[in-house]
């Protein structure tokens, strides 16, 4: 898996700080920055975290490219809709000539488990490509017949054969997004997804994520991770057990 920030809103606590300032004070719009230094714009953001005031926050954004990432992972981040947009490979037009993916810790530890996995991953791509040749003939001789160029018949076969057989890649298959979400966002999203709950590939991505906006915006992220960091356990009796090691883990993150 590598997750990047690749882009994100420029001094984004700064500007945090400036729209905040707004709602507490008499000051005007050409005065928002005013004064607001380093040590200033810290302690109003603290002030604004431990309030839990978090409406302000909603100015920023973080836009994050991943790669090395299953579709099981990428169904559960693209529930994730407000104040978040999403780019992802898609699987209609673009030809997987060798597909990769990804294979669970619990699967690859163990040799008979990893062995049937990989065995399912090979027949998958020899389907997909058997099944591609088949309708790619097909599909060609059809546009050909109706008056298109070799060049013109060659790719729209190509686009519908592999619109039809991608049916048979699994959930395994690897994929690639960039996505963007507001700071708000993120702090929703990593109270449900950095929870010992969540599922391991998605709780991994969104811990690797926590530690690269913690890097640029620490303020804004410093109570930032699953639930139970702030109050008790939101999960009740499905809770881990684990709440002492998950606060050290994400106080030292």
């Amino acid at each position: 898996m590598k997750v990047e920030l690749i882009r994100y809103t420029p001094e984004p606590e700064k500007l945090v700080a400036a729209a905040a300032k707004l709602c507490y004070s008499k000051v005007g719009i050409d005065g928002i920055l005013e004064g607001l230094d380093e040590s200033k714009t810290e302690k109003f953001l603290n002030m604004l975290m431990d309030l839990g005031h978090e409406s302000p926050i909603e100015h920023v954004s973080f836009t994050f490219g991943v790669e090395g990432i299953s579709r099981v992972l990428s169904h559960q981040l693209v529930r994730h809709r407000i104040g978040c947009s999403y780019s992802q490979q898609s699987q209609r037009y673009v030809k997987l000539d060798q597909f990769e993916y990804i294979i669970p810790p619990q699967i690859e530890e163990n040799d008979e488990a990893r062995q049937l996995f990989i065995d399912a991953m090979k027949r998958d791509q020899e389907v997909y490509d058997k099944l591609v040749e088949i309708l790619y003939k097909e599909n060609y001789k059809k546009y050909i017949e109706e008056g298109k160029t070799e060049k013109q018949a060659a790719q729209m076969a190509e686009k519908v054969s592999i619109e039809d057989a991608r049916y048979v890649f699994p959930n395994a298959c690897e994929t690639k997004i960039v996505f963007t979400m507001s700071a708000r966002a993120l702090l929703n999203f990593f109270r449900m997804r950095c929870c010992e709950r969540a599922q391991w590939e998605i709780r991994e991505m969104a811990t690797e994520m926590l530690k690269k906006v913690r890097e640029v915006a620490p303020i804004l992220f410093k109570n930032a991770g699953p639930g139970c960091l702030n109050g008790p356990c939101p999960e009740g009796n499905m809770s881990c057990g684990k709440l002492p090691q998950i606060r050290e883990k994400f106080k030292t993150l």
